[in-house]
């Protein structure tokens, strides 16, 4: 069973799926049925703290009785097919999503939800169920976004490379193959110098630590500390390397990420749902929630992302309280609106939770819309799969008089069971009009017709 659990991550896309499907033959996981959901997991496909790839996160959901599940990589679709394929073998809800940086121009003078970087904007689409056309303008925006992301890291690492003097990376031969399909981050490249260093150091950690506490100004005594419990050393070399002050670091500018028009655009010509992302209300972007908000949706946007566990589990009270009233005042701002809010953890460092403590007083206040926010964009998955009916359609739009009467019905849609093999062959058989009625009349009767 362990063996099979690991292979799930495996690099070779046909071991991950033999292992699934014997995991699967051997029988699916069933715990008791939650309506705890986690709509934000990034997977190996950008940074998993766990190294877990869209299968393995899918297994987990299952496993522990989630309610539903999203992936959301940085900058890429390519956990797509696998997540959908997967979560339909584990009976789990669904739906796939991607993160990315782009520049919101309206607030080119603000920080926004990016600490230190006026004008840069963490910004999500959600509910893709088809990459891109081929040659289409929106797989070149995606593309773009990618060799960006790319062309960032090469230069942090030509930068620290310029640092560290005899201890070099090799971006395309020490970094990308940490990667399934070449898409690196900064923790990508930290792994790859901290696993050079204690290779230099014979792994030898007190060599590994006196190396980093000189080239980095650290002190001695406090490194060797550090450097026994790696992934927590890890983050302090990012900090020290590639965040501000650190010799990889160079402020963005209006230029280093895409428009947020374009990145919308891109989203809505997919038929996905483009989502904002939001921090934690302290930063002066995010100070006027009712304003950023009616801005984003006058652009398209259509829902927005919570990271709730930043919001609340701190330790500090007085900075608890005040994050919980952001919260809570964001929440409102989103619900006058009408936005689906998209919740979940990233899942993209060690030690983060697998899914929110939904019995956190922070949390049981919002758990409904919450969990209307998921079934909103596993419903939205189901429709465009298979009856061509995407939430951010302006037909769509149009067929519901208010945004909450459209929320109603793509939630009832996401609520129903994942469907059973005979029930999804049963959808692909049928025309898209068919797929349309038949999922609103099991929607309408909360159970599958």
């Amino acid at each position: 069973m362990q063996a099979l659990l690991e292979d799930l991550s495996s690099f070779d896309p046909s071991t991950r799926r033999l292992a699934l499907d014997r995991l699967v033959a051997a029988g699916r996981p069933t715990p008791p049925a939650t309506d705890w959901v986690n709509m934000h997991l990034h997977s190996f496909f950008s940074f998993n703290g766990e190294g877990w790839s869209p299968s393995r996160l899918a297994w987990e959901a299952a496993a522990r009785g989630l309610y539903s599940m999203a992936i959301c990589d940085f900058d890429v679709l390519q956990g797509l097919g696998e997540l959908l394929e997967a979560s339909d073998l584990l009976g789990v809800r669904a739906a796939v999503g991607f993160e990315s940086r782009v520049f919101f121009e309206e607030y080119a003078d603000q920080e926004i939800n990016s600490p230190g970087e006026p004008g840069v904007f963490y910004f999500m689409g959600m509910g893709f169920v088809r990459p891109p056309a081929p040659g289409s303008p929106a797989a070149a925006v995606l593309a773009d976004m990618l060799e960006r992301s790319h062309a960032r890291n090469r230069a942090i690492v030509q930068r620290i490379n310029q640092c560290l003097g005899d201890v070099a990376l090799d971006y395309d031969a020490e970094v990308l193959p940490l990667t399934p399909l070449g898409n690196a981050t900064e923790r990508h490249i930290v792994q790859a110098y901290q696993d050079k260093v204690l290779l230099a150091s014979q792994g030898h950690l007190d060599q590994a630590a006196a190396f980093w506490a000189a080239r980095l100004g650290l002190d001695p005594a406090a490194t060797q500390t550090a450097i026994q419990d790696p992934l927590r050393f890890a983050d302090v070399l990012r900090s020290k390397l590639m965040k501000k002050g650190g010799p990889g670091y160079r402020q963005p500018d209006a230029d280093t990420f895409p428009r947020l028009d374009q990145v919308i655009g891109m989203i809505r010509a997919c038929r996905a749902v483009p989502m904002s992302a939001w921090l934690d209300g302290t930063s002066a972007g995010e100070s006027d929630p009712v304003r950023q908000l009616e801005c984003l949706v006058s652009k398209g946007v259509e829902a927005v992302n919570i990271i709730p566990d930043r919001n609340w589990n701190l330790k500090d009270p007085a900075e608890r309280s005040r994050k919980v009233a952001e919260l809570d005042r964001y929440i409102a701002a989103a619900r006058a609106l009408d936005l689906p809010i998209n919740v979940g953890t990233e899942l993209n460092k060690p030690g983060q939770r697998f899914v929110d403590d939904f019995t956190a007083a922070p949390m049981r206040a919002h758990h409904a819309v919450f969990l209307e926010g998921a079934r909103v964009m596993v419903g939205h998955t189901r429709l465009l799969r298979w009856a061509d009916t995407g939430y951010s359609d302006a037909a769509v739009a149009g067929e519901f008089p208010s945004r909450a009467e459209r929320n109603a019905f793509f939630a009832a849609v996401g609520a129903l069971p994942a469907p059973t093999v005979a029930e999804r062959r049963r959808l692909e058989a049928m025309t898209t009009d068919g797929a349309r009625a038949y999922l609103a009349d099991s929607a309408a009767a909360g159970v599958w017709r």
